[in-house]
């Protein structure tokens, strides 16, 4: 199933514009090894700052480590868990606060972000879906996984391959089979300065 756009302003690659967050995942197709280490590859080629690679990525695969899997989807808040339970891969996105050589990095964060997307777009790519979250516990990630104090805890993701909406419960249906809106170009991109959007 592919989301329905309303208001494309421009024709942009369909890697883009097709790539949506779906909640209904195949419980029953594993992610192939080789697709997973892809997408890895797709984060681990993002820019970043000084070329610093600042992102960390735990991944949980319930096929090969049901139990840290498990551990994983314990972190997650409760209404992502109805959801995410079916989702094979799972996985922790943190971001260093410090560069390698022990200064500061501010820009952590974004370029954490960066591998982020190049990882959700090549598993576009390859026919499979991610859906990213904020909605975990971070000390619970930090304490369970080792997660270091100079990491911040960002993201979780899941991933897999997309399954039918009827298996969600009800609220979320309606969410998955909704149409898929932006704001309007004009509301978020300034030529020359910022400017008023009221």
């Amino acid at each position: 199933m592919s989301k329905s756009r309303n208001n494309p302003q421009a024709t942009i690659e369909p890697l883009l514009s097709d790539r949506w967050s779906p909640r209904a995942f195949a419980a029953d197709r594993p992610v192939e090894g080789e697709k997973l280490i892809a997408c890895l590859e797709a984060a681990r080629w993002a820019p970043s700052c000084f070329g610093d690679e600042p992102w960390r990525f735990i991944v949980c695969d319930r096929v090969r480590d049901p139990e840290t899997w498990q551990q994983m989807l314990d972190c997650l808040a409760a209404k992502n868990q109805e959801w995410a339970r079916n989702a094979p891969v799972l996985m922790i996105v943190s971001a260093a606060t410090l560069f390698r050589n022990g200064k500061p990095n501010r820009w952590g964060e974004y370029d954490t972000g960066q591998a982020a997307i190049s990882f959700c777009i090549q598993a576009e790519a390859l026919d499979l879906v991610t859906h990213q979250m904020g909605g975990f516990d971070g000390d619970r990630v930090r304490k369970m996984f080792g997660v270091p104090d100079e990491f911040t805890p960002m993201a979780a993701i899941a991933l897999g391959y997309q399954g039918d909406p009827e298996i969600l419960g009800e609220g979320f249906q309606d969410i998955e089979t909704a149409e898929r809106r932006r704001q309007p170009m004009e509301a978020s991109f300034y030529f020359g300065r910022w400017a008023a959007t009221d």
